[in-house]
């Protein structure tokens, strides 16, 4: 049972995580939130995570314009 509780109790977690994503317009689906939550909870700093996926955004926006371009 206890397993059971926490199971619930980080899925409600993520669910209402999510609709707060949502909100604020962040583009993080379920499995990606729950990734960066788990990060986060090993100690991973959260400003430099939230940089990472800036910056991995911006690559793969410049990617698809330049194959965008390319055809």
């Amino acid at each position: 049972m206890p397993d059971q509780d926490k199971h619930a109790a980080a899925q409600q977690a993520v669910d209402i995580l999510h609709e707060i994503a949502t909100i604020l317009n962040c583009h993080l689906d379920r499995r990606t939130l729950s990734i960066c939550i788990s990060m986060i909870e090993r100690g991973v700093n959260p400003e430099a995570l939230a940089q990472v996926i800036k910056e991995l955004r911006q690559e793969a926006q410049g990617i698809r314009q330049n194959a965008a371009q390319q055809s």
